[in-house]
């Protein structure tokens, strides 16, 4: 949710896409006329930040990169946190946001809470984003448009999946948390996000949701998306206890300038624009 950038003075056809968290954030530029990855970057951060130590990384981002300095014809700031719970849109009502979100996650009686559509499937994302930083993004800019990251993860899963026909579970990994969506004939069954520190973490909650969801492992299809490779400790225990596990794909082909580590990498601003 948020405003969009409608400066009719601005003929840059740029894109400029900022992710953030609180253990880290990336930032990436489209080149709207050769539909081209200017540049990406991710920076992480050494420790697990408040918000505010997050809004003094933002600060510095933008004074150390020149790039960030060019006008762009739309900006997108990506929340990415546990601050968040879907609502189906029949039920939903906005006078009620923080009782969304008061039973699964911690809040703040002066949280700003918001919310995205989705449509593709007929539900509402509740969650809270840094207003810091939207503030400040804002200063710098003018109007611009912000998500939940998970907004965009689902989004994107579900039009990967919008022809198939068979249950599959997306595993999208971060440094200290990771998402499972189960998707089945094309609709979401299942999301949620769990904080990990060992593989044997790891494992646990991908074997408990696949037991939960009555999957099983010998036939589920399982995808890795963002921050995994092939011979990490998390995809190497995950191949031991699961028969069919591949790595994913953005939907959109952009060209890059540089060459993204895997295919499956930074999966959430890719698919941002």
């Amino acid at each position: 949710m948020g405003t969009t950038n409608s400066n009719p003075h601005i003929t840059t056809y740029r894109e400029l896409s900022i992710q953030i968290s609180l253990s880290g954030l990336s930032f990436c530029t489209l080149n709207r006329i050769s539909n081209t990855i200017d540049v990406l970057k991710h920076i992480q951060f050494d420790n697990y930040e408040t918000p505010y130590k997050l809004l003094e990384h933002v600060q510095a981002l933008f004074k150390s990169e020149v790039c960030l300095q060019d006008q762009f014809n739309s900006i997108q700031l990506i929340h990415s946190n546990e601050l968040s719970t879907l609502v189906p849109a029949p039920l939903f009502n906005e006078e009620h946001l923080a009782d969304y979100l008061k039973y699964n996650s911690k809040i703040l009686k002066s949280d700003f809470i918001t919310f995205d559509a989705i449509d593709i499937n007929d539900s509402v994302n509740v969650y809270v984003p840094y207003v810091n930083v939207n503030n400040f993004i804002y200063e710098h800019f003018g109007a611009f448009t912000y998500k939940h990251a998970s907004t965009i993860l689902i989004e994107s899963i579900l039009q990967l999946e919008k022809n198939a026909n068979e249950p599959k579970l997306y595993v999208h990994v971060g440094l200290r948390n990771f998402e499972i969506i189960s998707v089945f004939n094309g609709a979401l069954q299942f999301y949620n996000t769990f904080e990990y520190n060992t593989k044997e973490d790891f494992i646990y909650y991908v074997l408990f949701t696949l037991e939960q969801l009555k999957l099983n492992p010998e036939t589920i299809q399982i995808v890795c998306i963002g921050d995994i490779l092939e011979d990490s400790e998390l995809y190497t225990i995950a191949y031991k206890y699961v028969r069919n596990i591949s790595f994913g794909t953005h939907k959109q082909q952009y060209t890059h300038n540089q060459q993204l580590e895997t295919p499956h990498t930074e999966f959430v601003i890719l698919n941002s624009f």
